[in-house]
């Protein structure tokens, strides 16, 4: 799992996982696989999840890389404490599955909460274990 900086200014975790690592063969396979995590976690909520590569494909003006097959999010919170306003700006949270070609790969922005970033890391790693 690399942690990056996207456009200079976003903190990122990625993984690229190849088919020949993982069992799953779709994104949807991979975000009900993050939906049973987020189900069985004590203190998330799960919110939904979104069609990126269906939103883009519908706009006029929507480009999609030619390697992007399927880009899909899962949004959930795990918000158990709001000490002020302000945390609402970093939440909820999601984790985004795009399926390349021969890989998915698998991103999040890093939360203000560790154990939340532990938690998806965990999740995220887990689906390259499901051989």
């Amino acid at each position: 799992m690399r942690q990056t900086l996207f456009q200079e200014k976003y903190p990122i975790y990625t993984i690229e996982i190849s088919r020949s690592e993982t069992t799953y063969t779709s994104v949807d396979e991979i975000l009900g696989f993050f939906k049973e995590k987020i189900d069985a976690h004590p203190v998330v909520a799960y919110i939904g999840i979104f069609d990126h590569y269906a939103h883009t494909a519908s706009l006029k003006d929507g480009v999609i890389s030619a390697d992007v097959k399927d880009a899909k999010n899962i949004l959930f919170c795990f918000g158990k404490e709001l000490p002020s306003p302000a945390v609402l700006s970093v939440r909820p949270r999601s984790i985004g599955v795009a399926e390349l070609e021969d890989s998915f790969v698998i991103t999040f922005l890093e939360a203000p909460n560790p154990a939340a970033n532990e938690a998806m890391e965990t999740w995220a790693k887990a689906v390259m274990n499901r051989k």
